[in-house]
């Protein structure tokens, strides 16, 4: 950006002239903020105040595109334009600059419906929110969501950005939710309080912490309901500490072509009513370029859940489900590992990889369309169960392997929205075990979150 090319009008048609902007002095002597209302101003005055360091035009022009892209995040505006011009004040210096931010506030009250997808059911969501309540991007929403699955939430939240090098952002919310698990015979209700501080620690790292206490019900599904999940049946309460460290490196969220991310989760319940136990769960994903845009990735997701004894308790929607046609593909939904009468138990220990080969489709072209496809060759295992670990560490490998599964298959993957995935994929069950539940042939899936 260091240099301009512009043509005099007095000059031949081939003739350039070269300007240097470092070689230009500039300094902003004032800056007018124009269209503030309930914004408040300290907020306004410390976004702003480094275009006044500048020296030279170019490092104004730098200056003032990052005070407009850091005026845009502050949840405040719904535009934000830039006007300079030369300063004409009593106390103008020769090289004065004036510089106008010109910003719309967002509406205060307003409307959102938006849809989502996940384990493959989509979700319709409706609701009301109140923006920059208290002038420094506050918002109150109130928000209510229907899956095709029968599932259902309300939740009222409230979000404070503090505005600050870490993007500190504070959320509490009221919460009530409702889901059906048809693969082991139960439904909740879930109603709590949910408070989360979440920052970034450094660049593309970001930490989450956050307190959860829920009352929880547990219901029978049908009368085919399996007995062991039926005497988990009833109310329970759960009051539980969470930490989340995500790292994220992949140049896209859906179709990442190079990058590593990983996410690493600890829980600890038990700091109040009868569920108590610690879980630790990590997520990571590996992304290598190959010649002709082909991509090899691999993924390995593993969780461990250890009870607390000291009179408590956990119950089967603590424990981690393994299978489905985003998951370990080639099995039905939480179709690997202990059942009962055609109910999924869970575990508390289970570890999945998967190793993919990611190319674009032959006979389309590059461009929008051809981006949002994937064609893919997989090969996915994994293993789950209450295994018990020593500290003689070829044994625990032996015994996280003994009786794993294994599958592969081929099919074709979409990108939906840029967060989202689609796939359609022809599956085949290699390794299983009794009781396991497969699914050989093709399988359909859509989810945000896959391994």
């Amino acid at each position: 950006m260091g240099t301009v090319h512009a043509k005099s009008p007095e000059a031949d048609e081939g003739e350039n002239i070269r300007m240097d902007l470092q070689a230009l002095k500039a300094h902003v002597q004032r800056v007018h903020v124009d269209g503030l209302a309930r914004t408040k101003d300290d907020i306004v005055i410390s976004t702003v105040r480094d275009v006044f360091s500048a020296q030279d035009f170019q490092s104004v022009i730098l200056k003032i595109h990052e005070a407009r892209t850091r005026l845009s995040k502050l949840g405040c505006f719904k535009d934000v334009g830039v006007f300079i011009d030369t300063y004409e004040g009593p106390d103008a210096v020769e090289d004065g600059i004036e510089v106008t931010f010109e910003v719309r506030e967002v509406n205060f009250m307003g409307a959102k419906v938006n849809t989502s997808v996940g384990n493959n059911e989509g979700t319709v969501s409706t609701g009301g929110l109140l923006k920059n309540i208290f002038g420094r991007g506050e918002e109150l929403s109130c928000e209510y969501s229907h899956g095709t699955k029968k599932s259902s939430s309300f939740f009222t939240t409230f979000t404070k950005p503090f505005h600050n090098e870490a993007s500190t952002v504070f959320t509490s919310s009221v919460y009530q939710q409702g889901t059906e698990t048809p693969w082991s015979g139960y439904k909740e209700l879930d109603r709590g309080v949910l408070l989360t501080l979440a920052f970034n620690s450094a660049p593309n790292v970001q930490q989450k912490l956050i307190l959860d206490g829920a009352w929880r019900h547990l219901t029978c599904l049908s009368r085919s309901t399996a007995f062991a999940v039926r005497e988990q049946a009833g109310h329970s309460l759960k009051s539980a500490l969470r930490h989340e460290l995500s790292v994220d490196r992949r140049d896209d969220l859906v179709f990442p072509t190079d990058g590593v991310a990983f996410t690493i989760k600890n829980e600890l319940a038990g700091l109040g009513g009868d569920i108590g136990f610690l879980k630790n769960e990590l997520d990571m994903q590996v992304n290598v370029p190959l010649p002709k845009e082909m991509v090899i990735q691999g993924s390995l997701v593993a969780g461990h859940l250890l009870p607390l004894r000291n009179n408590k308790t956990h119950c089967i929607t603590d424990r981690f489900m393994l299978g489905g046609p985003m998951n370990v593909r080639g099995f039905e939904m939480a179709g690997i590992g202990p059942h009962s009468d055609g109910c999924s138990l869970g575990a508390e220990m289970y570890w999945a990889a998967a190793l993919h080969a990611y190319t674009p489709l032959p006979l389309l072209n590059r461009g929008s369309i051809s981006e949002k496809f994937r064609l893919h060759a997989f090969v996915n295992t994994g293993n789950i169960g209450d295994f018990v670990l020593t500290d003689d560490y070829k044994q625990n490998l032996q015994t996280l392997v003994r009786d794993m599964r294994l599958s592969y298959g081929a099919g074709l993957a979409m990108s939906l929205g840029g967060f989202a995935r689609v796939e359609l994929n022809y599956c085949i069950p290699l390794l299983l075990q009794r009781g396991d539940r497969p699914n050989q042939g093709l399988q359909f899936g859509v989810a945000v979150s896959y391994l």
